[in-house]
């Protein structure tokens, strides 16, 4: 294939996949085979949106040397793999969609597909053995899971993602999205299994879970101000969840608020902005399974390498939303549950505050659908340090 051709392909490629939510912010790569001695990549660190034909770099499959200024993904070497093992795949896709990296926290992949699945992936889908991010033992994980079934077109990373591949960027897209429903589709399954409850998706699972029978987790309360950011002039403007146009004023001086809303923890952010000077924005997330998961109380330990990475060693759960516990318990951390709530998600802007609000979301589905299978088994704490520490050095810096 022409150079420019493929990198075009992986561009396209790429935002499709952020505007169907298998990928997000620069999390995931995407590469497509050249010829047989090369194949192009996304570049580490940069936002799919704006990425041109220039960003997007030439890796040799054999040697994973390449040119030029810009640094290609951190998992070439696992693209590089599936082309070795699989002559035929044109298109990889590295995602950390939600429902797969699910089955990823479990101790096993997807031992049989439905028969959709199966036309589109094959007959199972391995869990490759964990590695942190970008090393070797990682990639010896996925060469594994490669060997041990040539006729599947996905492999589960542990505590991570998936690696997906077809001959083309249709197929691989295909394959990526049709694990993500297989992955559902396992989870309600195990879930009916083990509780003998059936649930239609799994946000009703998660009500189920919490033990709340048919009544929503979600509160009704969709007009209360409880988002909020630190403006240039240093003042605090909340607004209802998906409305910025809806806003009141606070002065953190003196914790007066302008104009008539329902503002519950006003005195909360406020807080939070006096305590932290690197938070500027602050969500409030009350999806179901993170509604579930802070019912119970109880801080959760990373069992994704995102969660780690953008929340820290653990998901802290403040018992109620007063402002002392929850700065306590988001002290290092940039995401606190709070007991019979949601959970507030911090960031140094909107977009860093919306990527700890989605994988908030996706720790807490990961927390309930592991447990299906068995005792959780968190990623080690030495780990989450370590992955924490790079992700604040490098990664989210180029994020913004």
């Amino acid at each position: 294939m022409d150079i420019l051709t493929a990198k075009k392909e992986v561009i396209e490629a790429g935002k499709k996949l952020v505007a169907t939510g298998l990928i997000a912010r620069t999390w995931g790569n995407v590469s497509c085979r050249v010829n047989d001695k090369s194949f192009v990549i996304t570049p580490s660190g940069k936002a799919y949106d704006g990425l041109t034909p220039d960003d997007i770099v030439e890796v040799s499959i054999d040697t994973l040397e390449y040119s030029g200024d810009v640094k290609p993904s951190s998992e070439k070497g696992v693209h590089a793999e599936v082309y070795k093992a699989h002559p035929e795949a044109g298109f990889v896709i590295h995602t950390h969609q939600k429902f797969a990296s699910i089955v990823s926290a479990t101790a096993d992949g997807i031992p049989m597909l439905s028969e959709k699945g199966r036309e589109v992936i094959g007959e199972r889908v391995l869990l490759a053995s964990y590695g942190l991010p970008g090393t070797k033992k990682l990639k010896k994980g996925v060469i594994a899971a490669l060997n041990a079934d040539k006729n599947s077109k996905a492999v589960i990373m542990a505590h991570h993602g998936a690696v997906c591949f077809g001959a083309d960027s249709e197929e691989a897209f295909n394959v990526s999205a049709t694990l993500e429903r297989e992955s559902a589709l396992y989870i309600l399954d195990k879930f009916e299994k083990t509780v003998s409850k059936k649930a239609e998706d799994l946000s009703e699972m998660c009500t189920l879970w919490a033990g709340k029978g048919d009544k929503a987790l979600v509160n009704d309360e969709n007009d209360c101000y409880n988002n909020s950011y630190r403006d240039a002039d240093g003042k605090v403007v909340f607004y209802p969840a998906g409305n910025k146009d809806l806003t009141l004023t606070m002065d953190l001086s003196t914790g007066k608020i302008s104009g008539d809303g329902c503002v519950p923890m006003a005195a909360t952010h406020c807080a939070i902005y006096k305590a932290r000077e690197d938070i500027n924005s602050i969500l409030y997330s009350k999806a179901p399974e993170v509604v579930a998961v802070a019912s119970k109380g109880k801080a959760i330990r990373p069992q994704l390498d995102d969660s780690a990475q953008i929340i820290g060693r653990t998901f802290k759960c403040a018992k109620d939303d007063s402002p002392d516990k929850v700065v306590k318990a988001l002290k290092g951390r940039h995401g606190v549950l709070i007991k019979d709530g949601g959970a507030l998600c911090c960031g140094s802007n909107e977009s860093n505050a919306g990527a700890v609000e989605m994988i908030a979301e996706k720790s807490c589905m990961t927390y309930i659908g592991s447990g299906l299978f068995g005792k959780q088994k968190p990623i080690n704490p030495v780990e989450c340090l370590l992955m924490r520490v790079i992700y604040l050095k490098k990664y989210s810096k180029q994020a913004e």
